[in-house]
């Protein structure tokens, strides 16, 4: 069975590491904010200029001046800290961030990633997603496996208006945990019940399959 988008965001949240300074990009990204391992150290920053993010609020904690980069009531953590955005593109610039989460509406078998504009649809811009791509050490991608529609969004070549080139270095979809390699997409783990035969077929790019693929545990 496919992974639904809080399967996606716990599953994201084993790639943490204590001590990693991480953002997380519009849309899934911002759930893996709930999935953190107790006992784990990690620093959440959004790009707005909040840094020290916590887990998305209660009903009756909820504080709308209190928002991260998609416009969503968040928390703060003890020793948190706010400032404007010059700061905060300040410390993504300055590669201060080990680990970017953003989502996507295509990738490429070579790690590119198209995720800021559909040509024809009106967007406010293309935010800090560029910024991202271009600074963070590590980059994981959240996002379906294939459009509305049954398209595949893991392909050859990127069709819509590139974010960044060659910079992605997994991504986790509601099908499977892939690795961007030089051959391609190499498959590491698929969802619960998908078969390998199932996921070669929703991938238009090079599916790299070697051995035995485990199912994902969250």
């Amino acid at each position: 069975m496919a992974l639904d988008k809080h399967g996606i965001a716990r599953r994201i949240a084993q790639e943490l590491q204590d001590g990693y300074y991480v953002n997380l990009g519009i849309g899934i990204p911002t759930l893996v904010a709930n999935y953190i391992p107790a006992g784990m150290n990690v620093v959440l920053q959004s790009e707005n200029g909040l840094l020290g993010m916590g887990p998305f609020p209660t009903d009756d904690a909820v504080d709308a001046d209190l928002i991260n980069a998609g416009k969503q009531t968040v928390t703060t953590l003890p020793g948190s800290s706010l400032f404007n955005s010059a700061e905060s593109f300040a410390m993504i610039r300055g590669e201060h961030i080990d680990l970017t989460i953003l989502g996507a509406m295509e990738v490429s078998e070579k790690g590119d990633i198209a995720n800021w504009k559909i040509p024809g649809k009106m967007v406010k811009g293309m935010g800090g997603a560029m910024d991202l791509v271009a600074s963070a050490r590590n980059i994981i991608v959240a996002m379906q496996h294939t459009s509305k529609d049954g398209q595949s969004k893991l392909l050859p070549e990127c069709t819509l208006p590139i974010t960044g080139l060659r910079c992605v270095k997994k991504i986790i979809t509601d099908l499977a945990v892939l690795e961007i390699t030089p051959q391609g997409f190499k498959l590491l783990e698929r969802a619960p019940g998908v078969s390998v035969a199932e996921i070669q077929k929703a991938t238009a790019g090079q599916l790299i399959i070697e051995g035995a693929i485990p199912e994902i545990t969250v």
